[in-house]
């Protein structure tokens, strides 16, 4: 039987085995090769610890490196300087609404294939996938071990990258793709989907059953696997996503989700507290953006406001809940909706 072997931090071990002084007097960690080739034994110990085969885990790591960019792009945090208005435009430009309508009519027979199977409308998936990854032209080109390695090593998050990481080892072990094949951003987000390890783990699909979930190039396993996200995460195909409102001078906007919550657990118990029906909204004074009547249906919605009450204003259905686990950013399910509505309307012929 193996030896059970105790995991032990880098900074831990930088601590214990004084081979990296400027922590011991900084706090800082100093991020050399030295220290990532340690980490990276480490590392190599506890995924045999775990189970994972020695062939497979030397094979992983064989040709693993330290990418500084990666961690320069996670320290990085931009300055918040857009508003929706500002926003949308640049995300959902004319050229990829129009790109996104030419595909989707160019892949409906698959589309509607998925629908069926799924129940998420076709224009979501194609809407999704072109805000990843630009409909599968820009994957990210980062070995996703070394990736996550990398950001595992710098230690911020380490907890965090290392549970990506060893899910990157079992989809490797089942198969799916090869280490030199195994693509990704410098986070290790995968595929045309942009799915981290434990998300392909928990929602990929074959989606043709060829026995292999391949969300880089096979065009129906990556269809289908976000239609199961989004199936798995409370999808119905019986409503949109929202809606874009015009609230009564006097609105009392404490009656919208705040916009900053903190956390998506906190975020769902602010949409629990203030969802209405769509009678109730139209009873307070909110109408459509062009000034009409809310729809008379009998669903619930929470209202929500992407920058401020005097910014773009939206009612929310259900699927919004969904979009919002797969991101949560009120912007990028904004672009998801408005991309997903311009393929709609109108009708794609």
């Amino acid at each position: 039987m193996m030896k059970k072997i105790t995991y032990i931090s880098l900074a831990m071990f930088a601590l214990l085995t004084a081979s990296n002084p400027v922590l011991a007097a900084t706090g800082k960690k100093v991020l050399t090769d030295e220290g990532f080739a340690q980490y990276v034994s480490l590392l190599k110990e506890e995924a045999l610890t775990l189970g994972y085969d020695r062939a497979l885990v030397d094979s992983s790591f064989s040709k693993v490196k330290f990418h500084k960019r990666a961690v320069k792009a996670d320290r990085s945090q931009p300055e918040k300087v857009e508003t929706l208005d500002t926003y949308l435009p640049k995300r959902v430009p004319n050229w990829k609404v129009k790109k996104a309508r030419t595909l989707y009519k160019e892949h409906y027979d698959l589309l509607t294939k998925v629908s069926e199977e799924y129940h998420v409308q076709p224009r979501f998936i194609v809407a999704l996938w072109g805000l990843e990854t630009n409909f599968g032209k820009i994957m990210g080109n980062y070995n996703v071990i070394s990736a996550l390695t990398t950001l595992a090593y710098e230690g911020r998050r380490e907890a965090f990258f290392k549970k990506q990481l060893f899910a990157a080892l079992t989809i490797l072990d089942e198969g799916h793709i090869s280490i030199e094949k195994m693509k990704g951003s410098w986070a290790g987000a995968m595929g045309q989907n942009q799915f981290m390890p434990t998300s392909f783990l928990a929602y990929a699909v074959d989606g043709d059953g060829d026995g292999k979930k391949d969300i880089w190039t096979n065009q129906a396993d990556v269809f289908a696997s976000m239609a199961n996200y989004l199936q798995k995460e409370g999808w119905s195909d019986e409503l949109t996503w929202g809606r874009q409102v015009k609230l009564p001078e006097g609105f009392d906007t404490s009656l919208a989700i705040p916009k900053n919550t903190g956390s998506r657990k906190n975020w769902l118990k602010a949409w629990a507290k203030t969802e209405k029906s769509l009678a109730e909204w139209q009873a307070l004074g909110v109408r459509r953006s062009d000034g009409t009547n809310l729809p008379t249906v009998d669903i619930k919605a929470a209202l929500v406001f992407p920058d401020d009450e005097n910014g773009r204003v939206y009612l929310a259905y259900n699927n919004y809940k969904s979009l919002m686990h797969w991101n949560l950013s009120y912007y990028f399910v904004s672009s998801v909706g408005h991309l997903s509505d311009r393929i709609k309307f109108p009708p794609v012929k």
